[in-house]
């Protein structure tokens, strides 16, 4: 009676095993990732798809998405883009939240409201669209500040889709 029940807990053991197993498989990161920007009009939302590389943890991929973000798309699309020099000096994910730390050009920058819009915009929904992220609160060189140089986009809370 003793080996019945042996036999018995280790098929269990092995239909939990196979099908936790099974359900992991189904369940893997989509190979590509949106990236959202803003068009040439200021307003309008596009995106392009990007590949994945091997790490998949949502601080890797996270960095990936605001480092591709802030690159823009290709040079043939016409779009709102960072200034050239903007660097992503860390990205964090913290329960619903994604902090970016920015630095370089975009310290200096003086754009008009439009054109700082836009640049977070399309961050946000970028961001915004990996699971479970809902907010980004923006750090330029590693500081809370409450509008860019220009002055005309407020920086200091976090934003969300709705904050456009």
């Amino acid at each position: 009676m003793k080996s019945r029940a042996v036999a018995i807990l280790a098929i269990f053991v092995v239909a939990g095993f196979l099908g936790y197993w099974f359900a992991g498989r189904r369940q893997a990161p989509s190979p590509d990732m949106a990236v959202y920007y803003v068009r040439g009009d200021g307003e309008s939302l596009a995106s392009w798809n990007v590949s994945l590389g091997k790490a998949r943890d949502r601080t890797s991929v996270a960095f990936y998405a605001t480092a591709q973000a802030v690159a823009g798309p290709p040079p043939s699309v016409e779009a709102v883009r960072f200034p050239a020099g903007t660097i992503v000096r860390a990205v964090r994910v913290d329960g619903t939240s994604a902090l970016v730390d920015l630095g370089g050009a975009i310290a200096r920058r003086q754009a008009g409201s439009l054109t700082e819009t836009a640049e977070f915009k399309g961050l946000v929904y970028t961001l915004t669209a990996l699971p479970r992220v809902t907010s980004v609160a923006v750090r330029i060189d590693g500081a809370r500040v409450a509008s860019l140089a220009g002055g005309h986009f407020e920086l200091d809370e976090p934003l969300t889709r709705a904050s456009f």
